[in-house]
């Protein structure tokens, strides 16, 4: 193997425990806020992903981005015009993410997703066309989960859908309360499992 290659897998290697390490901090530092110590499997990206309408998505919203794992993937389909808006209440990851991604369609805020409609509307546009969540709804703090499920609802446009991969199905709760259609599946290829769920908000008529 010559220096080259070695150096190669040198740099691949610190990256690949680089994230891992600013992920796992993550966890440590807001447990409730964070749904997993391990990141999200490739093929529970493309199942959840796989449902969004990317020639129609100029806004696409991802709630607790952690260290990306869904925000290249999300930027390989997302059009030009578009732009990718990642939300996290840790600094940690902002920071991360902030670094990392030089795509001009992405921009990290360090914020609540509570606050998802003036984060939006901060950018330019009075509704999403898709939100993305891995948030643990069934951690967070008490009052919190309905109110993003509440915020989510109200900047989502009709045809758009609210995405959301969890462990539990307190989401689906939360979700039931204004998304008229739900629609769900299950990846057994993560770790752990996870539920899935697609809240489309319907056309009005």
């Amino acid at each position: 193997m010559g220096a080259i290659e070695r150096r190669s897998l040198k740099q691949k290697a610190a990256r690949l425990f680089g994230q891992w390490g600013v992920f796992f901090r993550g966890f440590l530092e807001e447990p409730r806020m964070v749904g997993s110590i391990i990141p999200s499997s490739r093929f529970t990206i493309r199942k959840m992903l796989g449902r969004v309408k990317w020639d129609e998505c100029k806004v696409f919203v991802e709630y607790g981005p952690g260290v990306g794992t869904f925000c290249q993937e999300v930027l390989d389909r997302l059009p030009r015009d578009g732009q990718l808006i990642v939300i996290d209440t840790n600094p940690l990851y902002i920071d991360y993410l902030t670094k990392h991604f030089r795509d001009s369609r992405f921009s990290a805020v360090h914020g609540s997703a509570a606050d998802v409609e003036e984060i939006v509307r901060a950018h330019g546009h009075e509704h999403a066309d898709y939100v993305l969540s891995g948030l643990p709804f069934s951690t967070l703090p008490e009052g919190v989960g309905p109110a993003i499920a509440d915020a989510t609802y109200r900047v989502i446009r009709p045809g758009g859908a609210f995405l959301v991969y969890q462990f539990s199905a307190k989401a689906r709760d939360y979700m039931a309360r204004n998304f008229e259609r739900i629609e769900s599946g299950f990846e057994a290829l993560n770790i752990l499992p996870c539920q899935l769920f697609w809240g489309w908000k319907e056309p009005r008529d």
